[in-house]
């Protein structure tokens, strides 16, 4: 695109101030910078702006009738407590993985800033005995559940494959890779982990105005975890601009999809149990929730607004609403706690594109470092700007059939969120109910474990419990790191 054209657009769109500073430029920065503007759909930018600013103050506005908050119909929720159900669900579920029509998405672009590590968060060792890091426990999770389907549906060694999509971040992006090269794909095939990146939004003044970060540089930053979805329709990689991740899934012919963030240890990817369940209800998107612990725990929770799912922030529910107890059972009626673990078939993730138009973007208010009018580079010391971000969960009210599916905390959430001794959330807790799943396990399959002593259970020995029938009758008086069923009479 031609100088006069790239300025016409930008005016036209009400941001001609970016090439303020372009005669100044070299060559090598004009070339960078009229590539980012050209990449840029700058009036898209203008509707999201408007958009965002339309719906927060319409949220506002004390004389529109808000719509009421309520909570999830029975007939929308499930939860594990039914044995029976449990297995049946599992059954679909590892059908339909053996069947080689499950795919798994996996969100992973931020740091271990909190954590006080500057690599993605899925490289973090939780201080386990092994030392794995979270995607080798993830990684493995998928090996032992590709072998598992592959033997009860009676299919040869290595013939079922679950495709895993790694959902990195821009500064992310380059040392994920390295480090799934360094150690191999811990054991999967290359050709079955697959790369893509989070989009970026501007970042713009209050007013909607896009802000330069360096005369020859527009700031942006990560569009939020909804980014998920027009991700998932941009190109892998530039020098393959026609394959993305939806042309993918349909050329493995993948109907299902499991979605989740990478800093839950228990986390079961493609649960064959949720995926059965969804698969079993017809749902086109599902979320996996654990009870709230309290009336007072500040977690969203999956519930109606009007007669649309959504997810309510803690905030917006009054503390009536979250005090209400369900009349036979005791329980909170809002106690769908959102752990970010979701469904959805492929058909639904490819109609994302039509509604998304209709999504307002959350707007977060920062301090943004930027170049002021006169090429100055500035740091300010209050807000002075917006960053955009859309939610994993804003496309709730969209579909046609949601489920959710209630789920034991102590056996599928425990998120890494801060630093180390913080005491809730953080990488001692992490190891810690890691390692009480572990001790259940044997406990569950007949075997005893002596005060104190710490097994951590390699996934690729049981991804659920399942396979260590030979426990049964065994006391453990050792701790110890197993990684074959066999290596577990050494610690008895």
């Amino acid at each position: 695109m031609s100088l006069d054209k790239l300025q016409q657009r930008y005016e036209a769109a009400g941001q001609g101030h970016l090439l303020k500073f372009w005669d100044n430029l070299s060559e090598e920065e004009r070339t960078k910078f009229a590539s980012q503007l050209e990449a840029l759909n700058v009036e898209r930018v203008n509707r999201i702006y408007q958009k965002a600013v339309s719906a927060e103050q319409e949220a506002a506005d004390p004389t529109k009738q808000a719509e009421a908050i309520g909570p999830l119909p029975k007939e929308a929720s499930e939860s594990v407590n039914d044995a029976d159900k449990v297995q049946e669900w599992r059954r679909v579920g590892i059908a339909a993985i053996a069947r080689g029509e499950v795919g798994v998405l996996l969100m992973a672009g931020g740091q271990g800033t909190r954590l006080g590590s500057s690599a993605p968060k899925g490289c973090y060792d939780i201080g386990l005995p092994s030392h794995k890091p979270l995607f080798q426990y993830q990684a493995e999770r998928i090996a032992r559940l590709q072998e598992v389907a592959a033997q009860e549906a009676g299919k040869p060694a290595g013939s079922v494959v679950v495709p895993w999509y790694i959902m990195t971040s821009g500064p992310t992006r380059p040392e994920t890779e390295a480090f799934f090269k360094h150690n191999k794909y811990f054991g999967l095939d290359p050709a079955n982990v697959i790369f893509f990146e989070q989009g970026t939004l501007p970042c713009l003044t209050m007013e909607g105005k896009i802000l330069l970060d360096s005369p020859s540089h527009v700031a942006v930053a990560p569009d939020g975890n909804g980014g998920l979805y027009a991700a998932t329709r941009s190109p892998l990689s530039p020098n393959d601009p026609n394959t993305t991740v939806l042309s993918d899934l349909s050329k493995r012919n993948i109907l299902y999809v499991h979605a989740y963030c990478v800093d839950n240890c228990l986390v079961r990817v493609a649960d064959p149990v949720f995926l059965g369940y969804s698969i079993t209800k017809k749902a086109d998107c599902a979320a996996k929730v654990v009870p709230k612990t309290q009336p007072t725990e500040s977690v969203g929770v999956v519930a109606c607004r009007g007669d649309k799912f959504s997810v309510v922030e803690y905030s917006e529910i009054s503390k009536e609403q979250a005090e209400r107890r369900e009349p036979e059972t005791g329980e909170l009626a809002f106690r769908a706690g959102n752990i970010a673990n979701h469904f959805y078939t492929t058909a639904f993730l490819n109609k994302v594109e039509a509604f998304e138009e209709e999504l307002a973007f959350h707007i977060a208010r920062k301090k943004i470092p930027h170049v002021s009018d006169n090429g100055e580079f500035v740091k300010p010391s209050k807000p002075n700007g917006m960053k955009l971000e859309l939610f994993v969960f804003d496309v709730f009210p969209f579909t046609e059939r949601f489920s959710v599916l209630e789920v034991d905390r102590s056996e599928e959430f425990s998120p890494l969120k801060n630093a180390p001794g913080t005491g809730s959330d953080d990488p001692e807790t992490s190891r810690r109910d890691l390692l009480a799943q572990h001790r259940r396990f044997l406990e569950n399959a007949g075997a005893k474990v002596a005060e104190g002593v710490e097994i951590e259970i390699s996934p690729l020995v049981s991804y659920a419990g399942e396979g260590l029938e030979s426990v049964k009758g065994k006391t453990f008086t050792k701790s110890g790191t197993v990684n074959d069923v066999v290596e577990l009479d050494v610690l008895v």
